[in-house]
């Protein structure tokens, strides 16, 4: 009997469960960060957690998670709209550089001969686009001293033309010196070389007094197209002059 009561006593005592380490594991910040992301809905089924967490407010204090993100969603938009804004700015001064673009070509096209180009060019530039000093100086051309270029200073370019683009910013000394009477007072210029390195037309420079004018990554797209209507214009009155004579 003693046998058998001590077996059933033994039945009846609860064996000792196999710890779980998986489910004892501490939960961390990390893991609720991993199943947030991972359950982006989560709050859309537990609205009321929205007005209990407390986030820290720049301003000081605290706000609900709901007011920081309608907070957050504010900051976005104040931000998309500065940014818009810019888009828009930038579209009209396109609009505004295409449409100068148009008046240089119709002047160019009612020049009745080289020195008329070169002068309805400079106040085009000095006018629509608001530069403060142009110069225009062309290489073995029969111009005026004034726009002539001599070999010696044509050399000066070299870099200029084996570049094939316009140079913006700070540009070297000795180039401002050649197109301008005084470059000391120069902050900031745009050269733009006119033809190629086969057929080198001459240089257009346009300066400024102040150093943020024009800037080294400012885009060259409508000075391009300027030397280039620029050259094409030179090039078709230089013909004109050839076949007259």
């Amino acid at each position: 009997m003693t046998g058998q009561s001590s077996n059933a006593s033994a039945a009846n005592t609860p064996k000792p469960q196999a710890t779980d380490d998986k489910n004892n594991k501490t939960l961390t910040a990390a893991d609720v960060e991993a199943y947030l992301r991972d359950h982006p809905d989560f709050f859309q089924d537990h609205l009321p957690l929205l007005d209990i967490l407390r986030l820290p407010h720049p301003a000081g204090g605290a706000v609900s998670l709901l007011e920081r993100q309608v907070a957050l969603l504010r900051e976005k938009h104040r931000a998309m709209e500065h940014h818009m804004g810019e888009l828009v700015e930038r579209a009209r001064d396109n609009e505004r550089m295409g449409q100068h673009l148009h008046e240089l070509a119709k002047t160019l096209m009612r020049a009745e001969n080289l020195d008329a180009v070169l002068a309805l060019t400079q106040d085009a530039l000095r006018n629509e686009l608001g530069a403060e000093r142009v110069s225009i100086r062309l290489a073995d051309r029969e111009v005026d001293d004034l726009h002539a270029l001599e070999s010696g200073e044509l050399s000066t370019f070299d870099p200029l033309f084996a570049r094939g683009k316009a140079q913006c910013g700070r540009v070297p000394g000795e180039m401002l010196d050649v197109l301008f009477d005084s470059a000391d007072d120069i902050g900031s210029a745009i050269l733009m070389p006119l033809g190629d390195e086969s057929d080198r037309i001459g240089v257009l420079g346009l300066a400024s007094d102040s150093p943020d004018r024009f800037q080294p990554d400012m885009g060259i797209y409508f000075v391009t197209h300027i030397g280039d209507l620029l050259a094409e214009s030179i090039r078709c009155h230089v013909e004109r002059t050839h076949a007259a004579a």
